[in-house]
């Protein structure tokens, strides 16, 4: 029987969780079943209290998930993202992660009432529509639709569409987008959102927002990014100035 309390600073609870993180970090895989209550119990000697406690910080931390009827399972680690203006597939790849895209729909159309005043155009003016399920390791991550002016990008719609939407704008059209106004609510995922990023209808989705400006200033991206909230997280760093 393994035993916990080698660490007298921690409580029993903390000791376990520790004990079970690391198990779940790097023994099991994503949808791995863990040891039951009781079995945890009889391991390490504690109360099936001190499990349960310890199980609902892991799930707390999204470490894990439980199924009623089915047991507790390691959960995919999510995705932390810190609040700095950059593409989707530079966030992939600088946590070692191959961004990629899968194409639903690129038309053309008129920019309409909340679009066109995002972009500072008329709504009648044309906007590309770029509707894309955006994918890391080959996992669906995020449902993104962009809307461009037609007006900056002739053509957009002509080229592969696969990778970076801002890497091709500034290799193609020389816009280079530096900030971006950004909001970012709580959400569930509708029956179709689910089905497209492979998740359960209304489970938790983070809604992203945004407009993005080019160096001169300009209004040039539209978008609207909805994540898997099992999979994706922001990090905020902030201090206190008094």
């Amino acid at each position: 029987m393994s035993t916990i309390g080698a660490d007298q600073r921690l409580t029993k609870t903390d000791q376990l969780r520790e004990h079970l993180s690391t198990l779940v970090g790097e023994r099991l895989r994503p949808g791995d079943r863990l040891p039951t209550e009781r079995e945890l119990a009889d391991e390490f000697g504690v109360s099936r209290l001190t499990v349960r406690r310890a199980l609902d910080r892991l799930e707390s931390e999204r470490l894990v998930y439980r199924v009623q009827g089915a047991g507790t399972f390691a959960s995919r680690r999510p995705i932390t993202k810190t609040i700095e203006f950059t593409s989707f597939s530079e966030d992939m790849r600088s946590r070692g992660l191959s961004p990629g895209s899968r194409l639903l729909d690129a038309v053309e159309t008129p920019a309409g009432a909340r679009i066109g005043y995002a972009l500072a155009i008329s709504p009648a003016d044309p906007v590309f529509r770029v509707r894309r399920v955006r994918t890391a390791d080959d996992a669906p991550m995020c449902l993104e639709t962009s809307h461009v002016p037609l007006a900056l990008a002739p053509g957009l719609l002509d080229l592969p569409l696969e990778g970076s939407l801002y890497s091709l704008l500034e290799t193609r059209f020389r816009i280079r987008l530096v900030r971006a106004d950004q909001v970012i609510r709580a959400t569930v995922l509708d029956p179709e959102e689910a089905e497209l990023l492979q998740a359960m209808p209304l489970s938790p989705a983070l809604l992203v927002e945004r407009t993005a400006y080019d160096q001169r200033g300009r209004a040039v991206e539209v978008a609207k990014s909805l994540y898997r909230g099992d999979r994706y997280s922001y990090e905020i760093a902030i201090e206190r100035t008094s």
